[in-house]
């Protein structure tokens, strides 16, 4: 098998009305909970999230989505190149604007970004992916994963997974 490797740099990033454009994931999967020995299953919803490079706090897989790609498949990339799953893409959750710190060129000065958020269903973790050495994945339960979201902007998201997850189920 071949090894996956990250995409770097910024030549192939889209940007639209002075934002970065970025695609991410909201990982999840089903955990069947049958903690009081109950013949009925109670499916609890984890989310995956993986430790921040920058600081403190967790997030979700997400990064700039290029020229050669549709959103869809930079958010599965992301998933792979930074949390090391793969799945399917479910909806799409939303669009999400914040300014990044950290992440400010020329075709974007002020760090703006807009990122288009997909709720994707894990069916493979692999043990193996581009950004192993410098990120961690935790599965959390939705209110865990509140308590820990570094940026306002993925809570925001989180709550409109929620809800998302309420109409599906």
């Amino acid at each position: 098998m071949a090894e996956l490797v990250a995409r770097t740099g910024r030549h192939q990033q889209r940007y639209e009305g002075g934002c970065r454009l970025v695609a991410g994931c909201i990982p999840f999967r089903y955990r069947n909970d049958n903690e009081n020995g109950d013949a009925d299953l109670e499916k609890i919803v984890e989310v995956l999230m993986i430790n921040s490079t920058s600081g403190p706090g967790l997030l979700f897989p997400k990064g700039g989505w290029e020229n050669d790609e549709t959103v869809e498949e930079a958010a599965l990339r992301e998933a792979i190149e930074e949390a090391g799953v793969r799945g399917d893409l479910m909806d799409f959750i939303g669009d999400y604007h914040f300014k990044s710190k950290t992440l400010q060129d020329e075709c974007c000065p002020e760090g703006l970004c807009k990122a288009a958020m997909f709720a994707l269903l894990v069916k493979e973790e692999l043990a193996s992916w581009p950004e192993k050495s410098r990120r961690t994945r935790s599965w959390l339960t939705i209110p865990e994963a509140v308590e820990n979201c570094r940026h306002k902007w993925m809570e925001e998201a989180l709550k409109n997974f929620s809800l998302w997850l309420e109409e599906k189920m």
